[in-house]
């Protein structure tokens, strides 16, 4: 294959297996940031609410913003933050899991980062200073490797 030439990997003769994939990454802000971000009174509204819908959201279209990536049929994706008043920082943790011949790790990641991105695009207006860390993949099962935590 020239350096020039993609291709889908081919899945067909894989067996189809229950598969689960978590990612995580963090939002590092200042400290009045996520005091607004925990009391929901940043300017554009309740930034963690949105940023689970739109992780959802992500998850379930990352076939469409990845090229190369299967479409699957996903069963559930969670979306769940933990703000972190020790470092100011919100992190975010995505599971996505279903049946299929190929893993779901690109979907948790996709809803991390989404997820992250839209918690910024609420916070930008009164802080400046946010900054993207550590995005990353914690854990996946099913498929040939069986389960695997990476963290």
């Amino acid at each position: 294959m020239s350096s020039l030439e993609i291709r889908m990997v081919d899945v067909n003769e894989k067996a189809i297996t229950t598969r689960e994939a978590t990612a995580k990454g963090r939002l590092v802000m200042q400290p009045a940031t996520l005091s607004l971000l925990k009391q929901a009174k940043l300017p554009k509204g309740d930034a963690l609410t949105a940023a689970k819908v739109a992780g959802i959201m992500a998850a379930k279209e990352t076939h469409r913003l990845i090229p190369l990536c299967h479409p699957l049929i996903i069963d559930n994706v969670s979306v769940d933050f933990t703000l972190d008043e020790k470092t100011s920082a919100v992190e975010v943790t995505a599971s996505a899991k279903g049946n299929g011949k190929t893993g779901f790790e690109m979907e948790a990641l996709t809803a991390v980062a989404i997820s992250l991105l839209t918690v910024y695009d609420m916070c930008k207006t009164v802080d400046q200073s946010l900054r993207l860390e550590n995005i990353r993949l914690t854990k996946k099962s099913g498929g040939k490797s069986g389960t695997v935590g990476l963290e």
